[in-house]
Parts: C-alpha cells; structure tokens; sequence
C-alpha cells in the first residue's frame, strides 16, 4: 500500500459521515439503534483511515485500537464497580454486550481520540503538558455524547446528575481514562509531528464540535447541551485551529 492511497480514503469517508450525521439529525423521530450503530461505525471508519494515511498502518491502527481497548475496559470496570465515572449501565440498544458492556462502546474511545491527539499536539510540543490538554480535549466530546445518549435510552443513571442527567463523575472518570489512554499515545507516537500528518485528524474534530452544536441548538432543541459542548469543545478546536494556520 502507498502513502497516497490511504491519504485519499480518510475524504470520502468524512463526506460521506458528515452527510449520515446531517440526516440522522433531521429524523423528526428518535433514530432506530440500527442508525446509531451505522454512524458509530462510520464514524471510526474514518477515524481509522485518517489514522493510517497520517501515520501508516501499523501504528495508525495501534494508536486507535488501544484507545479502544483502554477505554472498553474502564467501562467495564466502570459497570461493576462504579468506578472512575460513579454508577451507571447500559441498555440492550447498542448491540451485544461483554461484561455488561457494549462492544461498540470501544468505539466511543477510539473514534476521537487521535483527533483530540492532534489538537493537543497543535497546542503544545511538550509531551507532559501534551497528555492532559489531550485528555481535556477528548472529555469535552461528552459534554455533548452522554445527554444524548442518556437521553436515547442507550444507558442511564440511576443517581441522576446535574448536568442533563448526567454526574460530574462521568467527566472526572473521562479525564481520568483518557489521561491513561494519552500517556500510552506519548510513548507510542509521542514524537510526530500534527502540522506534518494533514488535516484530517483536526477536521474530524473541528466537524464533530460544529456538528454537534448546530444539531443541539438548530435540529433537537436542547440549548444547555448546545451551549456547554460548544463552549467545552471549542476551548480546544478554536486554538489548535489557529496554531496551524500560523504553522
């Protein structure tokens, strides 16, 4: 496989995910799991191709398929012992589950996690401080993922939170997991170089914070959510946006 080939493929796949996630959004009706499945799909599809053009194969994939890994299994502990994001569980709407916890939820952690990689990169060359901006990076994408997703039945809270139904421990165990998942990145792959691999990480992620905050504000009505992510996300998309325009 050339370099040039799966430069190309990440594209296409975002052309077509933005498309997917335009209309998912427009459903005047919840969306069926199916539909949800397809996007989470899609969604890491082209996380993964995005991954192995800047990076090639080998390590594109390592670095997303041990976000995947690290994440699913504080999920699992997670579900047991309410430790690191407090007590939570899912429902049977995301497909088959392993220790009471969907497969597809590997795909939560994979999918933005080298964007939010990039993003940190693009803010700070240092490793040390690289790590936890990454880890804030990634946190600030559940700000918009979990009151939809508690909201669409795909798991829940039986202690409630302040936030849409959703505790602060859920953030304080997104930092905690992603800051594990982001210090295996630093030793892996700690030495490249975000200006040099392309674009395609911080479009991914510079779409999902637009996206999300059109779709909440515009199409599902839900302000708070709107607001929040946007805010959250944006403390991080808008800066690494301009670093690259200077570099």
């Amino acid at each position: 496989m050339t370099r040039r080939s799966p430069v190309r493929a990440w594209k296409p796949l975002l052309g077509a995910l933005a498309a997917a996630q335009v209309a998912y959004g427009r459903r005047p009706a919840p969306p069926a799991p199916a539909a949800t499945r397809a996007i989470v799909g899609l969604m890491l599809a082209t996380s993964a191709a995005e991954a192995v053009a800047a990076r090639r194969p080998g390590r594109g994939l390592g670095l997303v398929a041990a976000a995947g890994a690290i994440g699913f299994a504080a999920e699992v502990r997670g579900v047991a012992t309410g430790r690191p994001f407090g007590h939570y569980a899912y429902s049977d709407r995301l497909g088959p589950r392993v220790a009471g916890v969907p497969v597809l939820a590997a795909a939560a952690w994979a999918m933005l996690a080298r964007p939010a990689w990039v993003v940190a990169g693009l803010l700070t060359r240092r490793r040390l401080a690289r790590v936890p901006l990454a880890a804030g990076a990634l946190t600030a994408w559940d700000v918009f993922l979990d009151p939809r997703m508690v909201r669409e039945g795909y798991w829940s809270w039986p202690g409630g939170g302040r936030y849409e139904g959703v505790p602060a421990s859920n953030f304080a165990g997104w930092l905690v997991t992603a800051t594990g998942v982001f210090a295996v990145f630093a030793l892996a792959d700690g030495r490249d170089d975000p200006a040099r691999d392309g674009d395609g990480a911080l479009t991914l992620y510079v779409w999902t914070w637009v996206g999300e905050t059109v779709a909440n504000a515009v199409l599902w009505r839900r302000p708070r959510v709107a607001l929040a992510g946007s805010l959250a996300m944006g403390a991080f998309a808008g800066p690494a946006v301009r670093a690259r325009r200077r570099r």
